[in-house]
């Protein structure tokens, strides 16, 4: 119950602060540099894992934080510098990099002065957001110069300029929101295949999950309570407000959302109690564990790039579109490398973790 009134306090003071502060849009050429990094190929490096390989190596791996291994550090790298993002033309995802490194082919690195551990963070959220739904990825990189030329949404100041004081405030106070105590037991994997590694074939979603949106409950008629209220947002895994309703209301739990409208496509994972607006549809399937739904998120999310917010998805709609998942030997859902495929990320991600209360050995 404690933990429930924390989350709820913490949310709404987040979102009471970005309804306060004053934003502007401003052209990615005005407030960051943009280079093409200098590329090098993996099967030249000489990577390792002992005290004298720290020299990252980051490539388009959206996994880690994007750092694919360690390299032995000398002196004939065009190391890029430290505090800055970088982004690959082809996965099209933002990482911040608190180290100098060194990267692989077509990688870019965005730099301005103020970039921090806090504003560097914010400003990955900015820049995944200025490019959602925009079609970038393999097929059609997003270049430096491209996206030089992109709008993006920042706070400002008085004087209308980057509000960096705050984005690195913003940060730091969900940092300390969070328990660094939580402890992480790593799992034990007995599945190491790729995605790439397993047979694919196509489903309808409706012969396999359980599909319903939420219901109408209009601000006015919602009563102030601790029970997640998930709408369209795509903030706060969904979580629009907090709620005690019991009447009329659809409460589910263990399952994934899609937003049907507003923010059409995000997928979120609730492994807990909630209640549904009818602005999302609640995807599942029982038996399965938090692995395999976050597994699934991913491939659901794929759906709403068919979607806009004048197209909203109907559960109708829903149930007969067709997703591709691994299946095993006889032909069924290989759900089994799905939770371990996810347990292997969850490990890489708590990996780079402790890389980063490690961060002065890499500078």
């Amino acid at each position: 119950m404690g933990e429930d009134i924390c989350l709820k306090n913490m949310v709404i003071k987040m979102n009471e602060k970005i309804k306060e502060i004053s934003w502007k849009e401003f052209k990615v050429e005005r407030v960051f540099k943009i280079n093409n990094s200098k590329a090098y190929h993996k099967n030249r490096l000489d990577c390792g894992n002992t005290d004298s390989y720290k020299l990252p190596y980051v490539t388009r791996t959206v996994q880690n934080n994007g750092l694919d291994d360690f390299v032995k550090d000398t002196e004939k790298y065009d190391k890029n510098p430290s505090n800055v993002i970088v982004f690959g033309a082809e996965n099209a995802d933002f990482f911040y990099q608190p180290f100098r490194h060194i990267t692989g082919n077509k990688m870019y690195v965005i730099e301005n002065e103020n970039i921090n551990r806090y504003t560097g963070l914010f400003l990955v959220s900015v820049f995944r957001s200025s490019i959602k739904n925009t079609g970038y990825g393999y097929g059609k990189g997003l270049t430096g110069s491209r996206f030089l030329k992109r709008s993006i949404v920042l706070p400002v100041d008085e004087e209308g300029n980057p509000n960096w004081k705050f984005m690195e405030n913003f940060m730091k106070e969900i940092e300390q929101a969070i328990d660094p105590k939580i402890k992480f037991k790593v799992h034990k994997i007995n599945d190491n295949r790729e995605l790439e590694d397993v047979e694919w074939i196509e489903y309808f979603v409706g012969d396999l999950f359980e599909v319903k949106r939420g219901r109408r409950l209009i601000k006015k008629h919602q009563v102030e309570g601790l029970k997640p209220y998930v709408s369209s947002t795509g903030l706060n895994n969904g979580v629009d407000n907090f709620i005690s309703n019991k009447d009329n209301v659809r409460v589910y739990n263990d399952c994934l959302t899609i937003a049907n409208s507003g923010s059409v496509g995000e997928v979120f994972y609730h492994p807990y109690e909630f209640v549904a607006s009818d602005h999302v549809t609640h995807i599942k399937k029982k038996g399965l564990n938090k692995y395999q739904y976050l597994f699934l998120a991913t491939i659901f999310k794929k759906l709403g790039e068919k979607y806009s917010f004048n197209r909203e998805i109907s559960d109708k709609r829903l149930k007969r579109e067709k997703i591709m998942l691994p299946i095993d030997e006889k032909g069924e859902p290989d759900w089994g490398f799905m939770e371990q495929y996810m347990k292997r990320i969850e490990n890489e991600a708590m990996g780079s973790i402790v890389i980063s209360e490690n961060i002065e050995k890499l500078k």
